[in-house]
């Protein structure tokens, strides 16, 4: 008997304790949407996957109900700034989101929407996340582009490959000749995409050479090298022969959204060059007479 009212005083304390923090609110859904939706949240699931470009969320273990918005702590009550919306990734790193966690909801007409999970940001931090859809009553959000849809835009345009120039000229080099290397592929270029109905800028600037000589040696170099005698980069053959030098260029990349601030692309890109063809050959010297 005493364990029995010891078990129910205990439950009733618990309730006292974890009541006031899981149902502050009652009915509707979360108030970080401000006029779209107004009211609390009841008891409703914690934000998964990663956030992007947010503070990483707390975790805050609180039963599902409408599967549309979930709390993670409380709202700040006295903010004066609306709540922003980060998208959530089921796809990607934080700050690399490759496919954003798509979620659906019945809306007020009793219709099935499909939209994008999203983070509910207030002052900085992370409060809940939102499944923001086309349903009416819905805020106002604008789509965000992330970086990870930059990452892939600038991955499938078409960046033009360094033009090989090699000293000396004709094909044709000698062995232990020091022979120079060089390219003018030096010069930021720009393409504009459209992601999300947005005009989104990306610049690529060649960050990266890597010479390959044909012989199975190779260079990295920042530099794009140089005509004789002030190319930076050289190289001598040791024997007589063919080779096929080519030259890798990887470039780096910024992005602007709407004429907007530039960001840079956290991912580089690789395009290879086409071979040419070099004859490596002996010299001997030889006397001349008078």
């Amino acid at each position: 008997m005493k364990a029995t009212r010891m078990a129910a005083g205990l439950c009733v304390l618990l309730a006292i304790t974890f009541a006031p923090a899981s149902f502050a609110d009652s009915g509707g859904k979360s108030g970080g949407k401000g006029g779209g939706k107004g009211g609390g949240q009841q008891g409703e699931s914690t934000a998964s996957g990663t956030l992007v470009g947010a503070s990483a969320s707390t975790s805050h273990p609180t039963g599902a109900t409408h599967g549309d918005t979930a709390s993670v702590g409380s709202y700040p009550s006295a903010s004066e700034d609306p709540p922003t919306y980060v998208p959530i990734c089921s796809l990607g790193g934080q700050y690399v989101c490759y496919e954003p966690e798509p979620c659906a909801e019945v809306g007020p007409d009793g219709e099935t929407y499909t939209g994008l999970w999203n983070a509910i940001v207030v002052d900085g931090e992370v409060v809940g996340r939102t499944c923001i859809t086309d349903a009416p009553g819905e805020p106002a959000v604008a789509p965000v582009v992330t970086p990870g849809m930059v990452v892939r835009a600038f991955r499938s345009l078409t960046w033009p490959a360094s033009e090989l120039t090699i000293q000396p000229p004709g094909g044709k080099t000698a062995v232990n000749f020091d022979t120079y290397y060089f390219t003018d592929n030096t010069t930021p270029r720009t393409q504009t995409v459209q992601l999300l109905g947005q005009q989104v800028t990306i610049e690529a600037t060649p960050a990266q050479y890597t010479w390959h000589y044909g012989d199975g040696t190779t260079d990295t170099t920042t530099t794009p090298g140089g005509p004789y005698p002030t190319g930076d980069v050289i190289h001598q053959y040791l024997r007589k022969g063919q080779a096929s030098p080519s030259l890798d260029t990887t470039y780096t990349g910024r992005y602007q959204v709407n004429g907007g601030p530039w960001h840079d692309i956290p991912d580089s890109l690789t395009v290879p060059g086409t071979p040419q063809q070099l004859a490596i050959i002996e010299v001997r010297p030889t006397l001349v007479g008078y």
